[in-house]
């Protein structure tokens, strides 16, 4: 019999069978669920136990992580299952109200919330420089931390249920946006039938440099001083400015860089056109 802890897992898409693996690499007994019951053949075939039913899988087990495609997804299948005792580690990604009202509904039942977010893609689940956010009750994280490192280095951000979101939903903002940023410069040259391989250089360089920006954005953020001598809200926005003109000129969707304009826009209107760059936060806090 494994001396690891036993534990049910519940939504077998890539992640989740990635991280079953993971799991069954690391000698846990695993037992698995999922509305389409062929994800499950994979994992099933490497020795995980096939449950008939949602709430069979969470009986099986005192941990139960759950990797859905939202909160939501997550009380269509714990209702109805005896959550009393259980650990529920949600990996699901969804809004923090979202999560604190889970928090409570499984509490209402008899279960503790731990909430997480993975951020490497499936395919590096586990891996080295792999790591995952959480938050919740410190002695229920630590209870299975050993358990969690499997996937990826735990990194416990408080007892506020919401962290873990916000770090997440953050993470992804950034991610999401630049991935979006570099579509559209490759499609503004691409614009003048340049390829997107005879513009990737120059975007590796680009994408390269943006760490340098960091300490600057830190610094700045923290103290609330935003200093305007190099680049300050006017010249940067006058760039913005230069970018959407062209956008329309080449006939392309304008929404991104429109975005990034109003920001700039309403920043001077705002009284920052002298301030640095980074004084945008003050107009993005206002909402």
């Amino acid at each position: 019999m494994s001396s690891k802890t036993p534990l049910t897992f519940i939504g077998l898409g890539p992640m989740g069978r990635a991280m079953v693996d993971r799991f069954l690499d690391a000698g846990h007994p695993v037992t698995v669920w999922n509305r389409t019951a062929s994800r499950a053949d994979g994992v099933a075939a490497r020795g995980a136990t096939r449950a008939a039913t949602a709430a069979e899988a969470v009986a099986a087990n005192r941990l139960v992580v759950l990797s859905l495609t939202d909160y939501a997804a997550m009380h269509a299948v714990l209702d109805g299952a005896d959550l009393a005792g259980r650990v529920v580690v949600n990996l699901s990604s969804d809004t923090p109200d979202k999560t604190l009202k889970a928090a409570a509904w499984l509490a209402e039942r008899g279960a503790e919330l731990v909430v997480g977010g993975v951020m490497v893609p499936a395919e590096l689940v586990g891996e080295p420089g792999a790591y995952v956010f959480y938050s919740g009750p410190r002695e229920v994280f630590d209870r299975h931390r050993d358990t969690l490192a499997v996937i990826g280095r735990p990194d416990h951000l408080g007892e506020d249920h919401t962290l873990a979101q916000l770090f997440y939903q953050a993470q992804l903002d950034v991610f999401l946006t630049a991935l979006a940023g570099i579509l559209h410069g490759v499609a503004l040259v691409g614009s003048a039938g340049v390829t997107a391989e005879r513009f990737a250089p120059y975007l590796k360089d680009l994408v390269g440099s943006l760490g340098l920006y960091l300490d600057e954005v830190v610094r700045s953020v923290d103290s609330g001083e935003h200093a305007g001598d190099q680049a300050n809200v006017t010249m940067m926005g006058a760039t913005a400015d230069h970018i959407a003109g062209a956008t329309e000129a080449a006939g392309l969707d304008a929404a991104l860089p429109g975005a990034v304009q109003s920001l700039y826009r309403r920043a001077v209107e705002a009284g920052h056109g002298r301030d640095g760059w980074t004084a945008l936060i003050n107009v993005i806090r206002a909402g």
